[in-house]
């Protein structure tokens, strides 16, 4: 964890050097921003097929920390939205989610 999934509407599927990009961007700003290890860092994108809202959907789900703090998460987000803006082109509804440790269940 983090684990975050960006779901774009498919027809707005950017090119996968953009995608390359964002993921690099994306990882760095769970290193960098959450305090993550990079091999619990996940990024997933997800071809949606739109029926209201915004083309772009991104959902983190993490693990709380006492350093993850609302003003931390809100430099995430603000992060985040200028990374899917620059890099697909597209303003993002963005939600975080936050788990206690103990009620992470987790293989592999």
């Amino acid at each position: 964890m983090p684990n975050l999934t960006i779901f774009i509407q498919a027809d707005e599927m950017p090119p996968e050097a953009n995608l390359a990009e964002l993921t690099e961007r994306c990882t760095r700003l769970c290193t960098d921003v959450l305090q993550a290890a990079l091999d619990n860092v996940h990024v997933i994108y997800v071809a949606a097929r739109q029926g209201r809202g915004h083309p772009a959907y991104a959902e983190i789900k993490y693990r709380l920390e006492p350093f993850r703090t609302p003003s931390v998460m809100d430099d995430f987000m603000a992060r985040l939205d200028e990374a899917i803006k620059r890099h697909v082109g597209l303003t993002a509804r963005i939600r975080c989610f936050g788990y206690p440790a103990d009620t992470i269940y987790a293989r592999n």
